[in-house]
């Protein structure tokens, strides 16, 4: 905040105060009254003075730090700091604590205040001659100070506040507000001010102003009792009565028209509505389109001044059939809405009856209908197009443009004008057909039929065609529903035409049939799709797909059963029908898989056979005999029997034998397949059953497991052996698949692998498999070694 020294007059200058304060800091400084403030002189005369003119720790005038008459180190004596307690009076005690200072005056401080003016004397003693100033108050202001710091000190009582009955406290230089915006976390907020203009302390007031004002009131309110509150008084705001009502007048005024040889003047028809809320006026001339002129809101709403003393326009000065004048320009009241007549008669008004609105004579001339073109009798070279301006014929037509390459059939419209013989084509776009959308297919122009004499030996589209070069030009009779037109090269087929075209032709050549033609493209016959025969490569659905779709996909396959009967694979040992004798003791092992019905066949190869083993048919569907290729019959589970022969492709195969897991699998899905499948399988496993049951009928089932383990232990201290041949040799040497093998093969055979027979487990081992005295069972033959 600025401060500025306002320009006083002669009569006096606030330099005198200045000269007063200086004058008691001198007299303070000196000797004589730092004796006289120890209480070594008794006191005669005190007045009392703003702290600010006895500064504690040196703090004095800036004029005085410059020039170097008050020095920082120098401190007041004038507040009794370094004066004992005793030396001080009670009253000047008792203003210390309050943090005021009450000094003497001597006779050096009266004869110092004779060298004021007159008229700085006489402002000093005002402000010395004032009551004595209570705890927390200045001298001479009346305003509660706290710790004696604030703004310029006020004039005594009985002087008013003007420049030179006030003291501004020199030791205040900040003169800015405090801040009241402040930053936490990031977000803005608001405090309250803590200091006041000058340093001043703010406390907050704890209690509101309602409660303020209570307490102001407080003691009337006990001695005469609660104040009764007057009842509301009735009054009601204009705004409030008169809020969205508005009184409406039809009036018109006349306007002058200089530069129109039509007309000399015009009727403009407005609305002056009149808002009682506010008493502002509006006027707004309805639109007519076309009209030419500036119309809606004539004049903004406010209030219309009446005459040049600033009176307004009230509604009491609205009446029907009255001229109305307002910015030079008379209005015509002639009519007004029902709820406009009933205010007015309900404030004592007389309505005048409504008058007739007027209207204007040029706008009724357009309105009137025009004059007919009189059509002359005799031949006139004009009456054709008189006759028939803007009379067109339409026709429909398609045109066939399908000799040409990627051609197609367009439908247009053709527009026969009445009025010059001319003929335009315009062709019909349909959305994303894929045609430019240039809608003139032919521009409008004479088109000729027959030419005089046509020269065949240059192209007539590039010629430049004449009256007397046409023998005849394209009339309405060329044009008919089922006829074939050429214009100018192009060949349409009109199918139909439209109303006014149909009451032509009846009237001008009285024709009647306007069947139209259909010529909507018939369906195209769907030639039936006739698949080839099966090539053999692949299988049938896959190679189907071919035939099917350009770019073939896989047959679909049953996911539920593939993942149902995954991993599930039925295992047959079967021998090649062949009539070469090489063939007859080669053995082969047929896998059917259940997930898809799939059957792979695998040869083990036998050493010295002169035959390589390994896969034979990969892992494929095959058919069965007398299937076709348009209806194929597989391979199914229930197909492979003991004893059955299985064709594939063209070679013949007998199942000799079966894993114990496909007796298993039909055992728990009997349901599933034919009663002479199981019981084939059976009957096959049925005297294996009885072996077994046999050799380890007088054995516990745990001493041959026991036995069993034990053998391995000791087999695998022995060299390893392939386990896989060791099978093989013994499924080579029984041939009739019966599960037995005699002793003397069976030891040969265990000779030729290098295992050892002459050891006391091996011996007792073979004594439990032998079912006989030369025989051993194969279902139970000495355990391979397991692996190291």
């Amino acid at each position: 905040m600025l401060h500025f020294r306002p320009k006083y007059s002669g009569l006096y200058k606030p330099q005198h105060f200045y000269d007063l304060h200086e004058s008691f800091i001198n007299y303070h400084r000196s000797e004589r009254t730092m004796k006289r403030c120890e209480g070594k002189v008794p006191n005669k005369t005190r007045l009392t003075f703003p702290k600010c003119f006895f500064p504690r720790c040196g703090a004095g005038l800036p004029s005085q730090r410059r020039e170097g008459r008050l020095g920082p180190s120098e401190p007041s004596r004038c507040h009794g700091d370094r004066a004992p307690p005793a030396a001080l009076s009670a009253q000047a005690r008792g203003e210390r604590r309050e943090g005021r200072c009450a000094c003497a005056l001597s006779a050096r401080a009266v004869a110092v205040e004779t060298r004021l003016s007159g008229r700085a004397r006489s402002a000093a003693a005002a402000m010395s001659s004032g009551p004595e100033p209570g705890p927390g108050i200045r001298p001479g202001t009346g305003t509660e100070t706290g710790t004696g710091t604030g703004p310029p000190i006020g004039p005594g009582p009985g002087l008013p506040f003007l420049p030179g009955c006030a003291i501004k406290d020199p030791t205040k230089t900040s003169f800015h507000r405090s801040q009241t915006l402040d930053f936490k976390n990031g977000y803005a907020f608001f405090r309250l001010p803590r200091e006041g203009i000058g340093g001043e302390a703010l406390f907050a007031n704890q209690l509101s102003q309602d409660e303020l004002d209570d307490l102001c009131t407080k003691g009337t309110t006990l001695t005469y009792g609660q104040v009764k509150k007057p009842a509301p008084s009735l009054f009601t705001p204009a705004f409030v009565t008169y809020d969205k009502k508005v009184l409406k007048f039809d009036a018109y005024f006349m306007e002058e028209v200089a530069s129109s040889p039509e007309e000399n003047y015009r009727i403009r028809q407005v609305g002056l509505y009149y808002y009682l809320e506010d008493d502002s006026m509006c006027i707004i001339e309805p639109k007519v389109k076309n009209s030419g002129l500036l119309q809606g809101k004539l004049m903004k709403r406010h209030r219309v001044p009446k005459n040049e003393h600033g009176d307004y326009y009230h509604w009491r000065d609205l009446n029907l059939g009255i001229d109305l004048t307002i910015y030079g320009r008379t209005y015509r009241l002639v009519n007004c809405d029902c709820f406009t007549k009933v205010f007015l008669e309900s404030q004592g008004i007389e309505v005048n009856p409504p008058e007739e609105l007027v209207s204007d004579p040029y706008t009724e001339q357009r309105r009137a209908p025009l004059q007919k073109h009189i059509v002359p009798a005799g031949p006139d070279p004009f009456r054709q197009f008189l006759t028939y301006d803007t009379k067109v014929l339409r026709f429909y037509a398609i045109w066939d443009d399908t000799n040409c390459a990627f051609g197609d059939h367009h439908p247009c419209i053709i527009h026969y004008f009445l009025a010059d013989d001319t003929v335009e084509v315009r062709e019909i776009h349909k959305r994303n057909d894929g045609r430019d959308p240039f809608p003139v297919l032919m521009r409008r122009q004479r088109l000729p039929k027959i030419f005089v004499d046509k020269n065949k030996n240059f192209p007539s589209c590039v010629l430049e065609i004449t009256d007397h070069e046409v023998q005849e030009w394209y009339s309405p009779k060329d044009f008919g529903i089922g006829k074939t037109v050429t214009l100018l090269g192009r060949t349409f087929l009109i199918y139909d035409c439209d109303k006014f075209t149909q009451d032509f032709y009846r009237e001008k050549y009285g024709i009647t049939d306007f069947q139209p033609v259909d010529v909507n493209e018939k369906p195209l016959e769907k030639v039936p799709q006739v698949i080839p025969p099966y090539n053999g490569f692949g299988i049938p659905e896959d190679s189907l797909q071919n035939c099917l779709s350009l770019v073939p996909k896989p047959p679909r396959k049953d996911i539920i059963k593939m993942l149902e009967n995954n991993l599930k694979v039925l295992r047959y040992q079967v021998a090649l029908e062949s009539p070469v004798p090489e063939d007859k003791k080669r053995r082969f092992i047929l896998s059917y898989f259940l997930s898809d019905d799939t059957i792979s066949i695998y040869e083990p190869p036998i050493k010295n056979s002169g035959i390589l083993g390994g896969k034979y048919l990969k892992r494929t569907k095959v058919t069965k005999p007398g299937s076709t290729p348009e209806n194929p019959m597989y391979y199914e589970a229930s197909d492979f029997t003991i004893g059955s022969t299985v064709e594939v492709f063209g070679h013949r195969f007998v199942i000799m034998d079966a894993d114990e897991y496909v007796l298993n699998y039909l055992e728990r899905n009997a349901e599933s397949f034919p009663a002479a499948t199981v019981q084939s399988i059976r009957d096959h496993f049925f005297p294996r059953k009885v072996v077994v049951e046999t050799t380890s009928s007088g054995i516990p089932k745990k001493d041959l497991d026991d036995l069993i383990v034990e053998v391995q232990k000791e087999l695998k201290l022995q060299e390893p052996f392939n386990t896989r041949q060791f099978h093989e040799a013994f499924h080579h040497f029984d041939q009739e698949g019966s599960g037995f093998l005699d002793k003397t093969r069976f030891l040969n055979i265990c000779d030729r692998f290098h295992v050892p027979t002459n050891t006391i487990l091996l011996k007792k081992l073979i004594d439990y498999c032998s079912c006989d005295e030369d025989k051993i069972g194969r279902a139970a033959p000495p355990p391979p070694p397991p692996p190291p």
